[in-house]
């Protein structure tokens, strides 16, 4: 089992609520992408305190509350209880155990009560509003499905709206902690680090996989990927179907275009041939699956922007393995690697520099990161970093190859986006690859 890695942020935040916690009740939200390693990190923060994890199945709700039930006998043997077939009688045992001792409480998969019983929320809201001041319960509720986690704590219309003390939406390893974990397994070379992160978006669980069963560098990475019975070729799958619903054929189209280069919503239009603006809106709003990219110096509601996958391996997942299903489907692994080695250069030209602006992100450098274009895609710049204190502007070119730039045909491209920074002192960069190693070392 690969080590724990990275999330100090996060683990000091979750202590100081356990702190907290010995004065009244607590109740933390970790929410985030499936395989984001959420459980594993609440299980972390919580292993030195006396702690009960229970996971919510999709079951008539008497049978996972007669697990938990034994689950709660085991760690802390409770007086005398009868049967139990509420969640609600559940959680108001925890609430009485905790009035003389602190207990962390988690709940993986809180989500999956709106299929088993939804009253569960609003039950939940009158015990801990009536006992949170008077019990020592520190609550984590754990979710993956985004919609219905956005909607149990962030809708105004739900009942458990603004209970959290926290809501922490868990993001995937930096590039940094992803070159630690490529390293401890040997490959600390910076073309590993920028195809696991290109591939895997800095997923722990399938950085675990990868690390665990061998597959890097690239070519060991791709035949782990490509081949039968491989855990990656249903992920795409399994991870939206369940939030998409019965509507995922025309989602999952969406999100195949804008994987293979179609950014813009007249270009989707134009191939679906439907109006896809509610899509897209619930896309970005409610899955927090794409994004819209603006030139930096767009003004607030203008009009030129591109659509992207958030998640680079749902970008990967898209481009290679969906589109390209009949021949998964028929086990036709050799086709798959022939794309995937005509292709994958152009793909991942375009997530370098998504990761390029991830490293000057991290720096601490810039207050604003982004990239740049005019009407028609003209005059298009990889990279422009800005700090408006120092009034420094750095623009940059990115690119596989970096031989292929000209830094004089970049100054011409910048001579616009320059006009709304004057005064400020600009830099051109080339950047590729090799230079990753300087920007790494940097903070």
């Amino acid at each position: 089992m690969m080590k724990f890695y990275n999330r100090t942020d996060e683990l000091a935040e979750l202590a100081t609520l356990y702190e907290q916690s010995a004065d009244s009740g607590r109740m933390t939200v970790l929410t985030g992408r499936r395989r984001v390693g959420k459980t594993v990190l609440a299980l972390e923060a919580s292993k030195q305190h006396k702690h009960i994890y229970l996971f919510v199945s999709k079951k008539a709700e008497a049978l996972p509350c007669q697990e938990h039930l034994e689950e709660i006998r085991r760690l802390i043997n409770p007086p005398f209880v009868g049967e139990i077939r509420h969640f609600r009688d559940v959680f108001l045992l925890l609430i009485e155990l905790s009035r003389t001792e602190q207990i962390t409480l988690i709940i993986d998969e809180f989500q999956e009560f709106f299929s088993i019983n939804p009253a569960v929320y609003s039950e939940l809201q009158g015990i801990w509003d009536r006992n949170k001041s008077t019990c020592k319960l520190n609550v984590i509720f754990i979710g993956s499905v985004h919609s219905l986690m956005y909607r149990i704590f962030q809708d105004q219309k739900e009942p458990l709206f603004g209970r959290a003390d926290r809501i922490m939406f868990l993001k995937p390893f930096s590039i940094r902690s992803i070159h630690e974990v490529t390293s401890d397994y040997n490959h600390p070379d910076i073309q590993t680090l920028f195809d696991v992160y290109a591939i895997t978006g800095g997923l722990p669980k399938y950085l675990e996989l990868l690390a665990e069963n061998k597959a890097l560098p690239r070519a060991e990475l791709f035949d782990f990927m490509f081949k039968p019975f491989s855990p990656f070729l249903n992920e795409g799958k399994n991870l939206l179907i369940e939030e998409f619903g019965r509507d995922y054929g025309t989602y999952f189209s969406i999100l195949e275009l804008i994987a293979t280069g179609k950014t813009a919503r007249s270009e989707i239009e134009s191939v679906l041939e439907i109006h896809t603006g509610a899509y897209l809106a619930k896309l970005e709003g409610e899955y927090a699956l794409i994004d819209r990219h603006r030139p930096i110096t767009a003004k607030p509601g203008g009009r030129l922007q591109k659509y992207f996958i958030r998640d680079n391996f749902l970008s990967f997942w898209f481009r290679f393995i969906y589109r390209n299903l009949s021949a998964v489907e028929t086990g036709n692994f050799d086709y798959i690697r022939q794309i995937v080695n005509r292709d994958y250069a152009t793909w991942s030209g375009r997530i370098l520099e998504r990761f390029f602006r991830e490293l000057f992100a991290q720096s601490g450098r810039y207050n604003r990161i982004g990239s740049y274009w005019e009407r028609g895609n003209r005059n298009e710049i990889d990279l422009v970093a800005v700090n408006d204190i120092t009034k420094e502007l750095v623009v940059a070119e990115i690119k596989l190859n970096k031989d292929r730039i000209n830094l004089a045909e970049l100054e011409q491209k910048a001579s616009n986006l320059c006009m709304e920074f004057k005064g400020y002192s600009t830099s051109y960069k080339a950047l590729g690859l090799e230079d990753v190693a300087d920007h790494l070392a940097t903070r």
